[in-house]
């Protein structure tokens, strides 16, 4: 069995556990840890250490790390909900000399994309399948034709003179008290927008809301079909645990 440790570092928590390459499962107990305040490099870097401890990582097994920023060429090029030391950071150079081993950092709604497309719900689609991450903000990933198409960030799209995110991601709806029919009135409003933009084939919502998805899905007035991402929460793990063992371009 082919094993990956898979790390999903979010703005309020950071979570870990070993996968099988497979089928997606975890074969670990899922670790998580709150994301220390500020989010610096270093103090994120403590939380990872901690949770490849906890797991009692192989050495040979590889690392993958999801994160909330545009990644590209091992570097963090944004920074949302944490320090913004981040942008422009080197961070697979960074976490693989703090580790003492290879690391590879992807942007966490691609991830959550990538685990989709190889092993989950828009796995074997053609055409354009749009992912949507619904939590503190909105995250995206493209898929064409099952290929990641990376650094989409369809959250910071502005509607009606607001970011999309602001409004329509879970967040909101908490924030505001929304019931699911006011909160999938918004929805309507992005998911239409992306449509018109884009005419994807499918929309996969992850997120922790989507174990909800039956209470809102109903409720979006879309013409493109919504389908729940099928590793839910765990999406992020699953995704870098794969992307750490993809051939690099």
């Amino acid at each position: 069995m082919s094993v990956a440790l898979g790390i999903d570092i979010g703005g309020t928590g950071i979570k870990g556990a070993r996968v099988n390459l497979s089928t997606g499962e975890l074969v670990s107990e899922r670790v998580k840890i709150a994301t220390p305040e500020g989010a610096h490099p270093p103090d994120v870097l403590d939380v990872v250490q901690e949770i490849v401890d906890t797991l009692e990582h192989r050495e040979h097994e590889p690392i993958g790390v999801c994160f909330p920023a545009v990644v590209t060429h091992g570097r963090t090029r944004s920074a949302s909900n944490v320090s913004q030391e981040w942008i422009d950071f080197p961070a697979d150079e960074y976490l693989t000399e703090e580790l003492g081993q290879p690391i590879r950092m992807v942007n966490d709604a691609d991830a959550a994309g990538f685990a989709e497309a190889s092993l989950g719900s828009a796995r074997g689609i053609g055409g354009l399948v749009i992912l949507t991450t619904l939590g503190t903000g909105i995250g995206s990933a493209f898929l064409m034709d099952g290929v990641l198409v990376p650094n989409s960030e369809l959250g910071l799209l502005e509607i009606d003179g607001e970011l999309a995110e602001r409004r329509a991601a879970n967040s909101a709806r908490e924030r505001e008290g929304l019931s699911f029919e006011e909160w999938a009135s918004r929805l309507t409003r992005f998911y239409t927008h992306v449509e018109t933009l884009f005419s994807p084939e499918l929309f996969v919502i992850g997120g922790g809301v989507s174990s909800s998805h039956e209470k809102f899905f109903p409720l979006i007035e879309a013409g493109t079909p919504f389908a729940p991402a099928q590793f839910l929460n765990n999406a992020g793990i699953i995704g870098s645990a794969l992307w750490a063992t993809k051939p690099q371009a």
